[in-house]
């Protein structure tokens, strides 16, 4: 069987199609520089591709989509190219399972198995026989050192690795496909549709700078896919931290394995504003039929410096690995009690002591040991005498992992650390200010 092979710069995924095809040289010339191309199989006289293989070295991915005869994917593999250049990592995968040939791409009720893996051995196989929201089985999957990992093939060397899947008994005989006319590279930029290497969870929608800041910015429209409109509100001041050591500590402090808090930032040492981003809203109460308006929290932040700020990260503790990342995934701290808190790392292990002691044994009669009660996200604070550092815990809105979001100013220094205690709601458009004024 012959199978064309294609290069592009990119692949449209709404088209189903290669964008800015290019030559063998080209495409050898990008493998060597880490930029991203895309690979194309197909047969002849068929309109949907075999398989399309997705490469970026600089992000150390290399991603493998296979497609059925009506053009739906059946498969995605997520490669990594981690410490050893030889070899790759079958990070994560997804396969699905069309039910009727009309069945619509990755309709909800197509069974599908998940299996995602580290590099240490642990992994998860995850198996959905009724689609989403049928109901789910998890195992540890068994798998050999060769099925976890991959031989890193050299550039044109790659196999069909989908023919088993499309009944081929034979090696395929691979002929590149001529291009009339190569694009220049970079000539214009990808459709919005096109494939881009995976990338952990963002602080909001792309093309919105510093979605943070407008969450502790009155007058600010959002809205949580609930409530249509709400207004952002002036934030609320809870209190101060004291940071002696310069580094702070974001952590769940009812999980503590003896190994330090989850999460670190450096900051000068010294006290620092601790406030509350809030909006207002109206919405329609059953148990009164009326027309109510309440105020709620959406997220906790540490205020290091009136500047806002330009850019904002996600926080990563000492064990993630940003090569390991798949698509939107996030790193933060783990809470069992919906529990989270800013401190001292300086002075973490006394202050989470006297946490414990006053919270979890009720012992609230501590020196060094304050219950709050005014209504607020955070509901403690301990401080160590020795060191003069402190704790603040606060509420989030559920057990599970929280990101930490650390904002910098254009100099790259700390402006503010964050933790949305609900997902990041959309921004609306701006009003105009005789709007704005009223809503406030």
């Amino acid at each position: 069987m012959v199978v064309e092979v294609g290069y592009a710069q990119a692949w449209d995924l709404e088209a189903c199609a290669p964008w800015r095809p290019m030559s063998v040289e080209d495409a050898r010339a990008r493998d060597a520089a880490g930029l991203a191309y895309v690979v194309v199989y197909r047969e002849p006289g068929r309109e949907a591709p075999l398989e399309v293989r997705l490469v970026s070295w600089r992000d150390h991915h290399v991603g493998l989509w296979i497609y059925d005869a009506q053009g739906r994917r059946t498969y995605e593999l997520d490669m990594r190219l981690l410490d050893d250049p030889s070899r790759l990592l079958r990070r994560y995968s997804v396969g699905w399972y069309y039910t009727d040939p009309e069945m619509a791409e990755f309709d909800k009720a197509c069974p599908r198995i998940t299996v995602d893996l580290l590099p240490d051995g642990r992994g998860r196989r995850t198996e959905e026989r009724q689609g989403q929201g049928g109901g789910s089985y998890s195992t540890s999957p068994r798998l050999r050192d060769d099925e976890r990992w991959m031989a890193r093939p050299a550039f044109g060397e790659w196999p069909l690795m989908s023919a088993q899947v499309h009944g081929l008994t034979e090696p395929p005989a691979f002929e590149s496909t001529e291009v009339a006319e190569a694009a220049e590279p970079g000539d214009g930029d990808a459709p919005a549709t096109s494939w881009r290497p995976p990338r952990p969870a963002q602080p909001g929608q792309p093309g919105q700078p510093g979605p943070i800041n407008e969450l502790f910015r009155p007058g600010v429209r959002v809205t949580d896919g609930y409530h249509p409109e709400m207004t952002v509100v002036e934030p609320r001041r809870v209190g101060t931290l004291r940071i002696p050591s310069g580094l702070l500590a974001v952590s769940g402090p009812d999980i503590d394995h003896g190994d330090g808090p989850r999460i670190t930032v450096p900051v000068p040492p010294g006290e620092y504003v601790l406030d509350e981003a809030r909006v207002r809203f109206r919405y329609q109460c059953e148990w009164r039929d009326a027309e109510v308006t309440t105020t709620q929290p959406t997220a906790v932040r540490l205020l290091v410096s009136e500047t806002p700020a330009a850019t904002w990260e996600m926080a990563l503790g000492p064990d993630d690995d940003p090569r390991l990342f798949i698509e939107q995934q996030i790193a933060g701290f783990d809470t069992d009690s919906a529990t989270g808190c800013f401190a001292d790392a300086g002075s973490w292990d006394p202050l989470l002591a006297l946490f414990g002691r006053g919270l979890i044994r009720g012992n609230s009669d501590l020196d060094g040991y304050e219950d709050i009660d005014e209504g607020s996200m955070f509901m403690q604070r301990t401080r160590d005498e020795a060191s003069g550092g402190e704790l603040m815990s606060f509420a989030t809105t559920g057990d599970g992992t929280y990101p930490v979001w650390v904002g910098r100013c254009e100099a790259g220094e700390v402006t503010g650390v964050v933790v949305l205690v609900e997902a990041m709601p959309e921004l609306l458009p701006e009003q105009d200010a005789t709007s704005i004024d009223a809503a406030v």
